[in-house]
């Protein structure tokens, strides 16, 4: 089985990723994975050895919380699995590969599922990076695609992971304006959780917020208190600042020539220039159909949210973006 060459698309979240991935996917030569490894974490890429029924088990165990919001009626945006027909509810429990990175291969999730267990489960004992990559090569082989692109939001910390593991691989940085970015945060409930549960670890620590974490997919927890609790926009500001900082710091240690930068507004204002550069990068050809194609995709309305808050709000999210865009602006050629 062919390993087909891998290239991670890294952001904060909320930055034009999931635009991106349905864009990549349009490219008949491209394995666009979407959300792999922000809905396997934690856990997703151990240390240590792991055996084929391990890393299948890593694959197909639910995640509580994503359940629970099926349940409620309003699962995460991200998650496409409860949009179509399955064998999995929320009271079974949806296999976390299922949730976006199957059904955003296939209409068929389930079949592809039951395809890949065999080729998985039955592996020996190895480097978990070992079960990735056949992984990737049977959904190429399956999809009859040549390269795997794979693309999480939230998955700047990863970065460091994600070399170690895969020293082959090749980087995309996407990256949006800090306050439209924020405020697309705020308004996402998995954000609002990750504000939560770090103020609880602030005041009650790390224990704490984790015992939290855990609670998230008991229904006998409050969710709708916790999602309705007031938090000012500009600590979702504060949150990207920190996030683009402390993730510039790890792409600067990659070599220059396996890392790409891409502004999410200049995708917009110049698609068919900005896709042969990432086509380019990953190792496909820019072909006119799929850049015309892709380019419809974009929503050049996506822009501008944090202009349309009051003129205090602005001043304070923007004062607590500074710091970013400050690296960022350094950072980029």
């Amino acid at each position: 089985m062919l390993r087909p060459p891998l290239t991670f698309v890294v952001g904060t979240g909320r930055c034009g990723s999931t635009a991106l991935s349905e864009i990549l996917r349009l490219h008949p030569s491209v394995l666009s994975l979407s959300e792999l490894f922000t809905t396997l974490e934690p856990g997703a890429l151990p240390e240590e050895e792991v055996s084929g029924d391990r890393f299948w088990e890593l694959l197909a165990s639910p995640r509580p919380f994503a359940d629970r919001m099926i349940r409620r009626g309003t699962p995460l945006p991200e998650h496409l699995y409860p949009r179509g027909p399955g064998r999995f509810t929320g009271d079974t429990g949806v296999p976390a590969v299922c949730l976006t990175t199957l059904p955003h291969l296939t209409p068929d999730p389930d079949a592809l599922f039951d395809h890949l267990r065999p080729l998985l489960a039955d592996r020996p004992t190895g480097p978990v990076a070992g079960h990735y990559r056949a992984l990737f090569a049977a959904l190429a082989e399956r999809c009859g695609r040549e390269v795997a692109v794979e693309r999480s939001g939230f998955s700047l910390a990863l970065v460091p992971k994600l070399r170690a593991h895969f020293p082959e691989a090749r980087f995309v940085h996407l990256h949006r304006e800090g306050p439209d970015c924020a405020v697309s945060m705020s308004r996402h409930p998995g954000f609002q959780l990750v504000l939560l549960m770090a103020d609880l670890a602030e005041r009650e620590g790390a224990d704490a917020a984790a015992e939290l974490g855990r609670m998230l997919g008991d229904d006998t927890f409050d969710l709708d208190a916790a999602l309705a609790r007031h938090v000012p926009v500009e600590r979702y500001g504060e949150l990207w600042s920190t996030m683009i900082t402390t993730g510039l710091t790890h792409l600067a240690q990659l070599p220059a020539d396996i890392r790409m930068s891409l502004a999410f507004e200049d995708l917009l204002e110049a698609p068919e220039h900005h896709l042969k550069r990432l086509a380019d990068h990953i190792g496909v050809a820019p072909h006119p159909e799929w850049t015309e194609a892709a380019a419809r995709r974009l929503d050049a309305g996506r822009r501008g949210a944090a202009d349309r808050l009051p003129a205090a709000e602005q001043r304070a999210l923007r004062a607590r973006c500074a710091p970013g865009t400050r690296a960022l602006a350094t950072a980029l050629p």
